[in-house]
């Protein structure tokens, strides 16, 4: 029986994949309230007090108003940063945002309920290294890496792997180059490249080439699985899929038991109930372990293959089968 109370959304104003959500819970009656932490404190009004042993009060925005004793779940979706008035001494700007944080922040973390994901966990879950580590320790296959800001390090990496070697960002890296959005993805980089004076400038991670027969994109939700083929057809979208979505045709697939077995544990031991998790499969069939997003976008896997995502996502804010 799903409980009854609002579900609290926590995103940016314009958000794709968070729109199928809203509009998923909208057509099932479910009371949602939604707002983007950049509303507070200018629009967005927080009122709360702690009677017993849970807070009560309301949040509102001038249009709205919810009840926080009310909230079921929060399906937080990449909210932005609160923002201040213009005329705030950097000073006191910081000062505001830190309390924003510790204190609007604290309280919705304090509330009783399902979030997906939990912001915590999912920051946690975002450090690649700890990623790579749990998937290991999950008995999912994971490609030889090094992280190291010593190139002679990193030469030395190249020469063991014996064969091509990847270079990945840690986080996402996007930004605005001559006035047109740019961003880094992971590239195949040459043995000479490795002895460049940039690797000293900070840390860098680098993974032996895997072969590809295609990759998948499995996104879990609530321990349900959704796996889709990726099949790039250009260069750039056989390196990293993310550099040229035109290039892919997808096809509904199933995880091999041992996978599946795996991506649950890594899903417990990171204490989250969703995963867009990245694989490639060689073309003698393994599925090796790239990276999971603990807050990836799903929507246009769901748009190519009709699989169930949102739905799976809404059953789990609204309380179906828990």
């Amino acid at each position: 029986m799903a409980d009854a109370g609002h579900v609290l959304v926590l995103a940016g104003r314009f958000d794709p994949t968070c729109d199928l959500v809203v509009e998923e819970l909208n057509r099932r009656a479910v009371p949602v309230f939604r707002a983007d932490m950049a509303e507070f404190p200018l629009t967005l009004r927080l009122a709360a007090s702690l009677g017993g042993d849970r807070w009560n009060g309301t949040l509102a925005n001038g249009r709205r108003s919810l009840d926080l004793a009310a909230v079921r779940s929060v399906y937080y979706r990449r909210p932005t940063r609160p923002r201040f008035p213009e005329g705030m001494s950097p000073e006191a700007r910081k000062v505001a945002e830190t309390e924003a944080r510790w204190g609007f922040g604290g309280l919705l973390s304090a509330l009783p309920c399902r979030w997906l994901p939990p912001p915590g966990k999912a920051a946690d879950a975002e450090y690649k290294p700890l990623q790579l580590r749990v998937a290991a320790e999950a008995g999912l296959s994971v490609p030889r890496t090094l992280i190291t800001n010593d190139p002679a390090a990193a030469g030395d990496f190249a020469d063991m792997i014996g064969g091509p070697v990847v270079y990945k960002p840690f986080f996402h890296v996007r930004g605005t180059m001559r006035g047109r959005t740019a961003a880094v993805y992971a590239n195949i980089v040459r043995r000479d490249d490795l002895a460049a004076a940039d690797i000293a400038t900070t840390a860098h991670l680098f993974q032996e080439w895997v072969p590809k027969a295609y990759e998948v994109r499995l996104t879990a939700v609530g321990g349900r699985m959704f796996a889709a083929e990726i099949h790039a057809d250009s260069e750039a979208g056989r390196i990293d899929w993310r550099s040229d979505y035109e290039s892919h045709t997808y096809q509904v697939c199933s995880p091999p038991s041992d996978v599946a077995c795996g991506v649950l544990k890594v899903l417990d031991r990171l204490g989250l109930p969703y995963g867009a998790f990245d694989f490639v499969v060689t073309p003698d069939g393994e599925w090796r372990f790239l990276e999971v997003n603990p807050s990836g976008q799903y929507g246009f896997i769901e748009q190519a293959t009709r699989l169930p995502i949102t739905a799976a996502i809404c059953d789990y804010l609204e309380g179906v089968g828990l």
